[in-house]
């Protein structure tokens, strides 16, 4: 496991976040005049390889678990590191450990322990209370002089979730810490929602790996072999270009492509089927979500290619009208809504019953990222649009997705380089195989790339 963060040049700009975020506190909050902002690291699991919680990323750019950042309104800040009885640096590898002497360049004033020393290597949410005491201790000395708790935690059913559970319990750690704390993930989401071009660059990066993902998966497709097989084909890119899934690999032969988050996988392709391949590679936190619908043929039959390219014309034809100003999804103003408005050129041609989810989503360090969907598209954003048609009585699911970064006149497509016009889908499955492996992109092949084709633009 990679933890810690990767250079002084990265701690620079995680600490400008930290001194936007506090400038929109005090503009938010005028009256408030002490406090911290303070948000929690995620924790290890056994079964999964750790991901940081994005906001914590976004914020700090430490990938360690179980820490918590404190940022008092002054700006002075302190990372709080979990105390182990055992030698944690046998077990996991950190690029700059999380130590006094390295806070600087961690962009912190300090670091200090957490607490007592926890049993083994790991910490857990539900560690004793003696594991967080110094941490305990200074934030009781902000709730003794009535000063504020600014931290995330939402009033829905999915954010934010183990930072919430450890607000309430800090609440029986610090009576009245609770009734202290105050909201800011919606400044931390808007923060988050313009993406400046060092984003644009990981996540163009994250969409080169996931086409080269594509690539192999249409050369894997055919009669007879498995979805997951296409699905190995596809995540061995992923791992070998130093990614990872963003999300479970949707790989869908036939009827299960009518599912639209079906990820079981196991079924065997056929001829005549379509399989819709819904992936998306995360490179350094950052995440692409491409789909693609191939004929496991090699071509698609005439009623295949017939709405295939009706969906691809959805998706032409909304990536023409998306420009700041419009919005992603709004009832109230359909004649502005991307959603509405591919829900109604498919309902003029017969087939809107059969789009059956939403236009698209806000992309970036999550998959369905951040952004208020009842705020218009604005310059800075990036996004999917990703119509679709299912109709099972066919056993056909169709879906194109593509990832667009909003500019001021319109939008840019990231995953341009994809071949999705029928005709250039069926040539791509049908080239001829080298007896060279398909080669990974390397970290500076990817940098060359992404700054000739950002360049271009």
């Amino acid at each position: 496991m990679l933890f810690g963060i990767s250079s002084a040049h990265d701690a620079a700009l995680f600490s400008l976040r930290i001194k936007d975020l506090l400038t929109m506190i005090k503009s938010e909050y005028s009256q408030i005049k002490k406090g911290a902002v303070v948000v929690w690291a995620a924790f290890e699991n056994e079964r999964y390889a750790f991901r940081q919680e994005s906001s914590f990323y976004y914020l700090t750019g430490i990938r360690e678990p179980g820490v918590v950042a404190v940022i008092d309104l002054d700006g002075k800040s302190t990372l709080y590191v979990p105390e182990h009885s055992g030698d944690r640096s046998a077990w996991v590898y950190a690029q700059i450990p999380l130590v006094q002497e390295n806070a600087k360049k961690l962009g912190f004033d300090a670091i200090v322990s957490m607490g007592q020393a926890a049993p083994g290597y790991q910490f857990y949410p539900l560690s004793d209370k003696q594991h967080y005491s110094t941490l305990i201790t200074d934030l009781k000395k902000i709730i003794d002089v009535h000063g504020t708790i600014f931290t995330l935690m939402p009033n829905n059913a999915h954010e934010y979730i183990e930072q919430r559970y450890l607000i309430s319990r800090f609440d029986s750690f610090i009576s009245g810490f609770q009734a202290a704390c105050v909201d800011i993930a919606p400044l931390v989401a808007m923060m988050r929602r313009k993406k400046d071009m060092r984003e644009i660059e990981k996540m163009y990066k994250a969409v080169e790996v996931t086409v080269l993902a594509q690539g192999a998966a249409a050369q894997a497709i055919s009669d007879g072999i498995t979805e997951c097989e296409v699905q190995a084909s596809i995540e061995y890119m992923f791992t070998g270009s130093g990614g990872r899934p963003a999300f479970p690999s949707i790989v869908a032969g036939g009827k299960n492509a009518t599912i639209l988050h079906y990820n079981a996988n196991h079924d065997v392709l056929k001829n005549g089927q379509l399989v819709v391949v819904d992936v998306g590679a995360e490179l350094d936190y950052y995440c692409a979500d491409l789909t693609r619908t191939y004929p496991v043929s090699g071509s698609f039959t005439k009623r295949q290619k017939e709405l295939y390219n009706l969906v691809l014309e959805t998706q032409e034809y909304i990536a023409t009208l998306a420009k700041p100003g419009m919005w992603l999804s709004n009832r109230e103003k359909p004649e502005q809504s991307l959603n509405h408005l591919a829900k109604k050129f498919l309902e003029e041609r017969g087939y809107g019953k059969y789009f059956i989810h939403g236009i698209g989503h806000f992309l970036g360090l999550d998959v369905h990222d951040v952004g208020n969907m009842q705020e218009p598209l604005q310059d800075g954003d990036v996004f999917t649009i990703e119509p679709g048609i299912y109709i099972p009585q066919e056993n056909i699911g169709i879906r194109i997705e593509d990832n667009y970064w909003m500019a001021k006149d319109g939008v840019i497509c990231l995953s341009e380089s994809l071949a999705k016009k029928a005709d250039d889908v069926e040539a791509m499955m049908q080239e001829i195989e080298s007896d060279e492996p398909e080669e990974f992109l390397n970290e500076e092949e990817i940098d060359e790339e992404t700054e000739l084709d950002l360049a271009h633009g």
